[in-house]
């Protein structure tokens, strides 16, 4: 179903579809086109009312039954590590960091594929093949670099890739699009990792925010999200302290979801 902003662009709605982190219900999506020379323009501003990118699209959670999934991000100058991350911090201290531009390599498939059949197996994206995640990848028409993770060279020869993250650079921050890692080393919590980086590579860009995603109370896929301090969710139209993880898990009720027509009149365009 489509539905008319302001103006322009055009915002439609997905059909429902099983959801991915609540058991028993299900998900659907407002979303839009990032089209033309205004791409990236557009992309920031619906970044910052709790939008994401995936390819050629930003989509935000609209579902008919609940409002749980919640765009969250961490305030860069506040964040303070944790005990906890700062022994992550240590533990893969050694790992060397490239950023490349958005551009699929075997390499990166190979890891990608791994993770999935060892930590997603059953997930949505358990069937991408190498042309899908090649289109994951490169089609980007906004700022988007890869980057690559590894452990120092061995007799002059690269190691093989510990980790990879697809990264979107907004005006405001750095926006974690997709990442993975090798499964064999779970261990090593590279995925909080990963998050720590693009804080102190934001802290290093004078970037205020790093955007994490969606977080979901009572998701448990969702639940390492909350770990992290100075962390912001984007609930009722406004970005704002996540304060007690728990005080948000009754907005999984049907009552608290507005109409399609009064979200989309809500959305500020640039």
């Amino acid at each position: 179903m489509r539905h008319s902003g302001h103006n322009a662009p055009q915002f439609y709605v997905t059909g429902p579809q099983p959801c991915p982190y609540l058991h028993g219900r299900a998900e659907r999506k407002l979303f839009t086109a990032l089209t033309g020379d205004r791409a990236r323009e557009l992309n920031n501003a619906l970044s910052r009312q709790g939008f994401r990118r995936s390819q050629n699209v930003v989509y935000r959670p609209s579902c008919e039954s609940c409002v749980a999934c919640m765009s969250a991000r961490i305030r860069v100058a506040d964040f303070r590590p944790s005990r906890s991350q700062r022994r992550v911090l240590k533990r893969n201290a050694g790992l060397i960091r490239l950023g490349t531009s958005a551009w699929a390599t075997d390499e990166q498939f190979e890891l990608f594929r791994r993770y999935l059949d060892r930590r997603h197996a059953d997930g949505g994206m358990a069937d991408m093949d190498i042309f899908e995640f090649a289109a994951m990848i490169e089609e980007t028409p906004v700022r988007t670099r890869v980057f690559e993770y590894r452990p120092p060279a061995r007799n002059g020869e690269a190691a093989p890739l510990a980790a990879v993250c697809l990264t979107d650079i907004l005006d405001d921050g750095l926006s974690l699009v997709y990442s993975f890692y090798d499964p064999d080393r779970r261990a090593d919590s590279l995925g909080t990792w990963m998050v720590l980086d693009h804080v102190e590579m934001a802290r290093a860009a004078g970037l205020p925010y790093v955007y994490l995603g969606y977080w979901v109370p009572g998701s448990r896929k969702m639940a390492y999200k909350a770990a992290f301090g100075a962390l912001e969710i984007h609930k009722g139209g406004v970005w704002q302290d996540i304060g007690r993880p728990e005080d948000h898990e009754d907005e999984a009720h049907p009552l608290s979801v507005d109409p399609i027509v009064e979200q989309v009149a809500r959305i500020h365009l640039p």
